[in-house]
């Protein structure tokens, strides 16, 4: 091979990767935390998460039946070592090559998993455990690179806003110094690796600690607040941007300017203690459904605009067994029996304005949601068994004998199925998700004695045979994008080989 080739081609290969990285975006995931006794099992919560679209889970251990759960989805996982763990797995390196040949191995790639965490929010916990957490770290580091998997599955750990010292404003963010011990040395161990800075941020916290100093707007995204810092100028809109912005900062003062931020954990309660009024689940649905826009459209922040930021919120699920304030067990998108707490978009295309954006049934005329006849039967078919299961949907009336069973196909019997749970979940467009499976329409699908609920669970008679014409759903929309994208980046390598073996490669 010409030495002017190999270099034509080395180029070609990192353009392709240059621009599969640029490709990527910011993510939004969700934690799966599991302090309840009342969850549903793990492979029915896989089916959900499925279900709504979510591509991104945090677990906050290495759980084996969760694993398998989510084997051969497509969820990217991200799995972590308990605080408990950190003494077994800083003290000796077998005791983690035992941990990853029994609780990782096994299950992986069927499961994708992509970071692991090293403790958890550790300088919150009295005594000596930071000491621990860099030591576990570069053991699980070692026990990945004597399995080849160190640059597919990256190391990190999570922290609170507590290990800042200074977080206002943004400008003046300082990393704690009492940290200083273990912080050096875990930064020193993330910029070698390549690995994200992970952080939990809660605006909530700081609005209901503060109420006079922050206002409900200004931690909600509503663009009417705005702050400025004065050593910069730059406008902030939004808490959780400043927040970020004070973590770049402490970064930069220690001339850590490379490491990526990761946030692990945010979110915003919808019930909480008399004192807690601002845990609804408007305000709730407000935090997370801005949050999503400003993160999918990489916004980024004041000080680094456009930069790609990944978040998960917290959480999937509301956990009865967290001990405090009741706002700590009301933090999640879902009801244990799987039904929604509030509507999200996880697209960012939805609207907040319950009563005045197209999401919501239109006060001129009713909607339904039906089945999508291009869909696969597998997906339908398990689309139509969760509704009729933890979607809580009553499909009597699909059954033989009943009005709606005929005619017997799997289309009509999921038509039937997905618009009574987009009835009884306020008729807005996440409702009718069924991944990717479901379309909205504005004529009445109802045929015979065959009537199709409406909103409030009251039965219209009005029928047509007229079909439908919808718009095709925006998950449909991304993967489109995503495999033209790939077919693009794909045919740009075979063009570049073709180019190099004419030259000579």
């Amino acid at each position: 091979m010409a030495m002017g080739g190999r270099y034509k081609l080395l180029f070609g290969i990192s353009l392709l990767f240059l621009l599969l990285d640029s490709c990527r975006g910011s993510k939004v995931g969700v934690c799966y935390g599991r302090n309840a006794d009342d969850l549903p099992t793990p492979d029915k919560v896989a089916q959900l998460v499925q279900l709504h679209n979510i591509k991104y889970v945090r677990i906050y251990d290495s759980n084996i039946q969760v694993l398998k759960a989510f084997a051969n989805t497509g969820v990217e996982l991200m799995v972590g070592v308990t605080n408990s763990d950190l003494l077994p797995f800083s003290q000796f390196q077998s005791n983690v090559d035992t941990w990853l040949k029994n609780s990782i191995l096994p299950y992986y790639p069927a499961t994708k998993i992509a970071y692991i965490t090293v403790g958890a929010e550790v300088t919150e916990i009295p005594g000596n455990v930071s000491a621990l957490v860099v030591p576990a770290m570069q053991n699980v580091l070692t026990a990945l690179k004597k399995v080849g998997l160190h640059k597919r599955i990256k190391v990190s750990s999570t922290h609170s806003l507590g290990v800042l010292s200074r977080s206002f404003p943004p400008s003046a963010g300082a990393f704690n110094s009492s940290h200083a011990f273990f912080l050096k040395p875990m930064l020193e161990f993330l910029a070698e690796n390549r690995s994200p800075f992970m952080i939990d941020l809660y605006p909530y916290y700081a609005y209901r600690d503060s109420p006079n100093s922050v206002s409900l707007d200004y931690a909600l995204f509503q663009p009417s607040s705005e702050v400025i810092d004065p050593n910069t100028g730059l406008v902030y809109t939004n808490m959780f941007d400043a927040q970020i912005d004070s973590i770049y900062y402490a970064l930069m003062a220690l001339n850590f300017r490379t490491i990526k931020i990761m946030v692990t954990e945010t979110g915003w309660p919808s019930k909480g203690s008399p004192k807690e009024k601002a845990a609804t689940p408007d305000n709730a649905q407000t935090y997370n459904t801005n949050l999503i826009r400003h993160i999918i459209n990489d916004s980024g922040t004041p000080t680094k605009p456009g930069e790609e930021l990944d978040v998960y919120i917290f959480s999937l699920f509301n956990e009865n067994r967290k001990p405090g304030l009741e706002s700590e067990r009301n933090w999640g998108l879902f009801y244990p029996d799987q039904s929604s707490v509030y509507n999200l978009d996880f697209t960012g295309e939805g609207a907040v304005d319950m009563t005045t954006n197209a999401n919501v049934t239109s006060l001129n005329g009713t909607k339904w949601c039906i089945a999508s006849s291009k869909a696969s039967e597998m997906n339908l078919q398990n689309a139509l068994d969760w509704a009729c299961g933890p979607g809580n949907v009553d499909c009597s009336a699909i059954q033989p004998s009943q009005p709606c069973f005929e005619p017997d196909n799997l289309v009509s019997h999921a038509s039937y199925a997905f618009n009574s749970y987009y009835q009884q979940n306020g008729a807005n467009d996440v409702a009718c998700s069924f991944g990717g499976t479901g379309i909205i329409v504005n004529k009445d699908p109802s045929y015979d004695n065959c009537l199709y609920m409406t909103v409030g669970g009251v039965n219209r008679t009005a029928a047509s045979n007229t079909t439908a014409i919808a718009s095709t759903s925006s998950s449909t929309q991304n993967e489109a994008f995503t495999l033209i994208s790939s077919f693009f980046l794909v045919t740009l390598l075979s063009f570049l080989l073709i180019i190099g073996k004419f030259q000579g490669l």
